[in-house]
């Protein structure tokens, strides 16, 4: 069934598309909406934004974290109520399968996830339950999504996710070329909220909103990869920097991990994510699927667009690990060409310094 959010009624509203179909692209006015959702210009954050499109999975029951611990990349066995983490959940080939936001509240755990990741989700953990005492469904129907960069304070007894990006969490490690205290993400704070569907109109009724646009360009600006956009059927965590909030590196067994391990310690990945400033005269975006070029060689796609309220037009995208750092890169979406100044987000020699660093590989020097 196709979901078509409530607050599309609204007035200027226009419907996003791609992974955010079903709610609001922008209201009529996109940078306004940025401002007031990134607090621009020394005025407090006050806009949220509808994200009821999203899918929501809740696994409950005694054993639920020793499973979700036993089956993901995340140490999530003794997660205290209310702290926010995320998860993956690999194939056998250390490929990301799932992407989930975790928040647990005493008596159940959330995932908040992709709208297209949560019936698929739900039933392979539902085929993985065996003998322990968890139940799992795919509660998207009864509960809604709302983003925002500062918390809300008329929401504080609402259960809420906070994004650990871009802190190094217990158990990570950042394939980062930039400290954390000066990761562009560290001026981006993000919560997600949980309200009931039905109450979602009236909750809300008095708040300014800002569309999905908006909240992309700040999540883009702060390098923080998304599912479905960042990700392909190839994509390994290493590729994206997620190792620094996804995944703990010293926790038990689990499907990928092998893979997570080998390259982490003995290998390097063969993608890596970057962040494009483009040329800003064009009025146009090049599209998610644009190919990058060094010169005329291809060596990468953009996954993700949009225009900052600062930067101006700009870009993450997936190129081979080789590309050289200093490149000055072109977008071509269909003939359209965009020059694109390349800033490292996950470091050409990563993985390779981990395991020189453990003994496992020999300096070229």
């Amino acid at each position: 069934m196709t979901y078509h959010s409530p607050l599309l009624s609204r007035p200027g509203a226009v419907e996003a598309a791609g992974l955010d179909a079903g709610v609001a692209a922008h209201y009529g006015d996109p940078m306004r909406e940025q401002h007031a959702l990134a607090g621009a210009n020394g005025k407090p954050a006050t806009a949220i934004v509808d994200m009821s499109h999203r899918g929501v999975v809740t696994v409950t029951g005694p054993d639920r974290l020793s499973w979700l611990n036993s089956l993901s990349s995340q140490q999530v066995g003794n997660l205290l109520p209310h702290l926010s983490t995320e998860l993956l959940l690999l194939s056998v080939q250390g490929r990301i399968d799932y992407d989930a936001r975790v928040i647990d509240d005493g008596h159940a755990t959330w995932l908040l996830v992709e709208s297209d990741e949560a019936a698929p989700l739900a039933a392979w953990l539902a085929s993985m339950k065996f003998m322990l005492r968890v139940e799992v469904a795919d509660v998207s129907g009864d509960w809604a999504v709302v983003g925002a960069t500062a918390q809300v304070p008329a929401w504080a007894d609402r259960l809420v996710w906070h994004d650990p990006w871009p802190r190094v969490a217990p158990g990570g490690y950042s394939y980062s070329v930039v400290s954390e205290e000066s990761h562009p993400g560290r001026e981006r704070s993000w919560y997600e909220y949980l309200v009931p569907a039905a109450e979602l109109a009236e909750t809300v009724a008095d708040l300014p909103l800002a569309g999905t646009w908006a909240a992309e360009a700040l999540r883009i600006a702060a390098w923080r990869p998304r599912r479905g956009a960042e990700t392909d059927d190839k994509t390994i965590p290493h590729e994206l920097d997620l190792l620094r909030t996804a995944v703990h590196l010293a926790k038990g067994c689990y499907k990928g991990q092998e893979t997570v391990a080998r390259v982490h310690n003995l290998g390097h990945p063969p993608r890596r994510l970057v962040f494009l400033q483009l040329d800003g005269s064009q009025h146009t975006l090049p599209a998610p699927g644009s190919v990058v070029l060094d010169g005329e060689r291809r060596v990468g796609t953009v996954t993700s667009s949009a225009q900052h309220y600062e930067m101006g037009p700009i870009a993450l995208a997936l190129v081979k690990r080789s590309t050289d750092p200093a490149a000055v890169l072109t977008v071509d979406d269909d003939g359209e060409m965009y020059p694109a100044a390349q800033e490292i987000i996950v470091a050409p020699d990563a993985g390779q310094v981990v395991g020189r660093q453990k003994g496992f590989l020999r300096s070229p020097h």
